[in-house]
C-alpha cells in the first residue's frame, strides 16, 4: 500500500535526476526539494542559458508561481510591454493596440523574458540542488525487483539489483538514481533513450520560427512591431530594462530536413524563406528591416530556430523514467502556453510523487490523469494559432489590419478584446490545481557550490 502523504523526513531522501535546466527542470527541482527529495539537475550547456524570447505566464501558471513565491519576482522582471502595432513596408504604424490585447492577457497575467524566468528559478534552487552544467545523459537503465527477489530491467540488468535507474553521462561517473525526469525540451535526449526516436512523437504544424537579439536601431521602447506577408511574419520588439531589441521571424513551410544543432543550416533556411523581403527591387518589397534582422540573426549569441511542432505521446513514463514539459507535451510557440504548462506540470508531478510516497508508478499515472485534459486543450489551440500566425493571402492581411484600426473606435471594444482573449484564457485555465500538502523545506545536503563557470567544466560529485 502506498503512502497518502509526503514521505517522512526520517527516511533516506529519494534521489531524482532531472535532465534540463531551462524552466520545467528547475521548477520541478524546487518542489521536489521541498518534499524532501535529493535532486540533481544535469544541463548540456556550460552555464545557465539566459537567452530566448518573451513568454507569457497566465491562468493556472500564475497560481503556481504564487505558490512557489516567485510571482513578485516575475512581476519585477516583467517585459512591461505597452503597445503592439502592424507596420507597412516603410515601417509606418498602420494599426496599434495595447500590448495586453495583443498578448491576450487579463487580470494578473504577465509576460517575462524566458532567460529572466530561468534565472529566477535557478536562484531559488541553486543552494539546495546539485547542478551539473556542461554534461548530458548518455544512457538510462531502469532496474526493478520482483516479488521473488530476482531482478528484472527495462533494457539491461542493473548494477546491483536495487530499485532505481542506472545513468551514464558524457563526462561524469555513472550513478544510480531512484527516478529520472526528462525535462530537456522538444529534442529530448531522455525521451529518445527511454521511449524511442523523436520522429514517432513530433507533429509538424506547418511553420518555422526564429528568435534572436538585435540592435535596437528603431528606438523601440516596450513596444512590438509586426509586418505580414503571405506565409511570412516578422517582428521586432524591446522589453523593459533591455537596451537591445529582439527579432522574431516566422514562415510557413512543410517539414524541412536539417540538423537542429547546426545554426548554419538553420540560418540558410531562414535566408531562403525571406529572400528578397525588404529589398526595394523586389515586386513585393516587404519591411525594410528584414535584411537587417537576417544580419542580426547571424551575429546573435542567442539565435534560436525550430519548427512549430507538437509532441504527442500515449504515455509520459516508462519504468522509473518520466517526461515533463516540452519533452512530454510540447505545445509549440504557437500556443503561447509552453512555459505555463512547464510550471504547472512541475507542480503536479512533484505533488503526486510526494503524495504517492514510495510508489512512483502510481504518481506518474495520477500526473497524467491531472494533465491530459489541460494538454489536449492547448494542443488544439496550438493547431489553430499556428495557422493564424501567418496569413495565406494579401486579402487576409488587409482585413486583419482593418479590424485592428477600427477596434479602438468601437463602443464595444472591451467586449471584443475579451472575446479575442477567450481562446487563450481557456487554455491557460484548463486545469484545476490540487492542493498538495507542502512541508517546510527539509534539510537535504547541499551539493551545489554555485553556478558552473561558463568556460570551465564543473567538478562532479560521484
Amino acid at each position: 500500500m502506498s503512502d497518502t502523504g509526503p514521505s517522512p523526513r526520517s527516511t533516506t531522501p529519494r534521489t531524482v535526476l532531472i535532465s534540463g535546466a531551462s524552466i520545467a527542470g528547475p521548477a520541478l527541482a524546487y518542489w521536489l526539494h521541498r518534499y524532501g527529495f535529493a535532486v540533481t539537475v544535469v544541463e548540456r550547456a556550460p552555464a545557465l542559458r539566459t537567452g530566448g524570447y518573451k513568454v507569457d505566464i497566465r491562468g493556472a501558471a500564475i497560481e503556481v508561481a504564487e505558490r512557489m513565491g516567485i510571482l513578485e519576482d516575475i512581476q519585477r522582471a516583467s517585459t512591461d510591454m505597452r503597445t503592439g502595432a502592424y507596420v507597412n513596408d516603410d515601417g509606418k504604424r498602420i494599426a496599434t493596440l495595447p500590448a495586453d490585447v495583443f498578448g491576450a492577457r487579463v487580470g494578473r497575467d504577465d509576460e517575462i523574458m524566458r532567460g529572466d524566468l530561468a534565472r529566477i528559478l535557478y536562484e531559488r534552487t541553486r543552494a539546495d540542488v546539485e547542478y551539473l552544467f556542461g554534461d548530458s545523459i548518455t544512457s538510462v537503465t531502469s532496474t526493478g525487483e520482483r516479488a521473488d527477489g530476482r531482478h528484472e530491467a527495462d533494457g539491461l540488468t542493473g548494477l546491483d539489483g536495487v530499485d532505481g535507474v542506472d545513468v551514464t553521462f558524457g563526462h561524469a561517473a555513472p550513478r544510480r538514481f531512484d527516478l529520472v525526469v526528462g525535462a530537456d525540451g522538444l529534442h529530448s535526449t531522455v525521451r529518445r533513450l527511454a521511449f524511442g526516436p523523436e520522429e514517432q512523437f513530433v507533429r509538424h504544424l506547418g511553420a518555422y520560427i526564429s528568435a534572436f537579439s538585435m540592435p535596437n536601431e528603431l528606438g523601440l521602447d516596450r513596444e512590438e512591431l509586426y509586418h505580414a506577408l503571405p506565409g511570412r511574419l516578422s517582428c521586432a520588439y524591446s522589453s523593459a530594462g533591455d537596451p537591445a531589441a529582439k527579432g522574431l521571424l516566422v514562415f510557413r513551410s512543410p517539414r524541412l530536413s536539417y540538423d537542429h544543432r547546426d545554426p548554419q543550416q538553420q540560418l540558410a533556411l531562414l535566408d531562403a524563406a525571406f529572400e528578397g523581403v525588404g529589398v526595394e527591387a523586389s515586386p513585393a518589397r516587404g519591411w525594410g528591416q528584414v535584411p537587417r534582422m537576417l544580419e542580426a540573426a547571424r551575429a546573435a549569441g542567442d539565435f534560436y530556430f525550430d519548427g512549430m511542432q507538437l509532441i504527442e505521446m500515449d504515455r509520459w513514463s516508462h519504468g522509473r523514467v518520466v517526461l515533463l514539459g516540452d519533452a512530454a507535451y510540447c505545445p509549440s510557440p504557437a500556443s503561447g502556453q509552453g512555459t505555463g504548462m512547464a510550471l504547472v506540470g512541475a507542480y503536479v508531478l512533484a505533488g503526486e510523487l510526494a503524495a504517492a510516497g514510495r510508489a512512483p508508478e502510481e504518481a506518474f499515472g495520477r500526473y497524467e490523469t491531472e494533465m491530459r485534459g489541460y494538454v489536449a486543450v492547448n494542443h488544439a489551440l496550438a493547431r489553430k494559432f499556428a495557422r493564424e500566425m501567418t496569413a495565406d493571402t494579401w486579402r487576409q492581411i488587409r482585413f486583419r489590419h482593418l479590424m485592428m484600426r477600427i477596434l479602438p473606435c468601437m463602443p464595444w471594444k472591451n467586449l471584443i478584446a475579451k472575446k479575442i482573449a477567450e481562446d487563450v484564457q481557456r487554455g491557460a485555465r484548463a486545469i484545476t490545481l490540487k492542493d498538495y500538502p507542502v512541508p517546510e523545506a527539509p534539510e537535504v545536503p547541499n551539493r551545489a557550490a554555485g553556478p558552473a563557470p561558463a568556460a570551465a567544466r564543473p567538478t562532479y560529485a560521484a
